[in-house]
């Protein structure tokens, strides 16, 4: 059957559907690379709610989707920007989904790591009315929480410490704090200010070289308390130079949505782990991928995971932040959830011709296990904003 798409200008293209998915099966953990997929969130859909109240989450369809990841032996990074940290997951929320998501992973066998940052310390009137010792703590309860659920820490960029930190000196003296006392090795989180524009100057400069230099003096202070580092720049040759610049025994986790398939296939001078956004909607592809670069294959790890770029890209587009709202809609349409439903209203985040879009890249990948159903549902969203034919 013909579905009518919405492109720019108020235009319409027909495309026909594929009629069948791609079939990749559930298998075992990865030996060649550690792959994270972070994970979204499933909103209760029926929960009355307002865009800046506390979200309501279906815990039943988020710990199912979380299962989803782990039976095709990815790891999940839990409570982080996917799952709307910070727009419109409050550290409650977000502290609850911790716990639920630790208890299912250790008795699933699945592996897990998890957001700790500041978001407890809310933004007022004239900023972060806060000082390093607030900051500090809030990190701490975070950590707490974390290590208490059994979990892996990621130790996430923090609003609030780039707000009031005055210099580099200031991230060292923090940073060094958590690890000193941090039970088990973290990954260390550097998020541009594409996916969080507060995070502008982080790490103590808006030079990322300078910056880049004091991110790298926290890890050599404390190589031990480091497993890894996830960087979210969206810069392939500065990840890169990075991670050819750090320590014995600590691992980079590419976040760049961008370049992920060079970044983890790698050169004759290393590679990059996973620590990825887009390997939610991804994540059988993702695998099916990834084992076959365990075994050397990488043209055709190249050869599978290629092609998936130009949907991440449409996904991540400016503003970036807002990829989560796609992530859902596929995740909606591929079978994982009831609705397209979002925390915080965030699914109006992006217009119907980018969905429509969205739509067609992952069916032409095929992401979607009933692409009928998916059809079905695309033709139910087009409807409701009167644009079905």
């Amino acid at each position: 059957m013909t579905i009518h798409l919405p492109g720019p200008g108020g235009t319409t293209r027909a495309y026909e559907p594929r009629a069948e998915p791609l079939s990749p099966t559930p298998g075992a953990p990865f030996t060649s690379r550690v792959v994270f997929s972070a994970a979204h969130v499933v909103a209760d859909p029926y929960a009355d709610v307002t865009p800046d109240g506390p979200a309501a989450v279906d815990w039943d369809a988020t710990l199912a989707f979380r299962r989803h990841l782990w039976s095709h032996g990815l790891g999940v990074a839990e409570a982080m920007d996917t799952a709307q940290r910070g727009m419109g997951l409050d550290w409650a929320g977000a502290a609850e989904l911790i716990r639920r998501s630790a208890a299912e992973a250790k008795a699933v066998g699945g592996r897990i790591a998890c957001g700790v940052g500041t978001d407890q310390l809310s933004v007022t009137e004239i900023g972060y009315p806060y000082g390093l010792d607030e900051v500090r703590a809030a990190y701490e309860e975070q950590l707490a929480v974390c290590e208490e659920s059994g979990a892996q820490a990621i130790l996430m960029a923090s609003r609030a410490l780039c707000a009031v930190a005055k210099g580099p000196q200031d991230y060292l003296e923090v940073y060094g704090h958590l690890l000193r006392q941090s039970a088990e090795p973290v990954i260390l989180h550097w998020l541009g200010p594409m996916f969080d524009p507060a995070l502008e100057g982080y790490w103590g400069s808006t030079d990322l070289d300078a910056a880049t230099r004091t991110f790298l003096d926290v890890i050599a202070a404390h190589p031990d308390k480091v497993d890894g580092i996830k960087v979210s720049l969206l810069d392939a040759q500065r990840e890169i130079d990075l991670r050819r610049k750090l320590p014995d025994g600590v691992r980079c986790y590419t976040g760049d949505d961008f370049h992920y398939p060079e970044l983890i296939a790698g050169d004759d001078r290393g590679f990059s782990h996973a620590l990825l956004g887009i390997f939610d909607p991804l994540g059988p592809l993702a695998a099916a991928a990834v084992r076959t670069l365990d075994t050397g294959d990488v043209p055709g790890f190249r050869a599978l995971l290629d092609p998936t770029v130009e949907l991440s890209r449409h996904l991540f587009q400016t503003p970036t932040r807002y990829y989560k709202t796609g992530v859902v809609l596929l995740a909606w349409l591929a079978g994982h959830q009831s609705h397209f439903t979002m925390v915080g209203g965030l699914q109006s985040a992006r217009s119907l011709p980018h969905l429509a879009r969205a739509y067609e890249l992952a069916d032409g990948l095929g992401l979607f296990p009933d692409p009928a159903l998916a059809e079905s549902r695309m033709k139910h969203l087009l409807s409701v904003y009167g644009a079905a034919r």
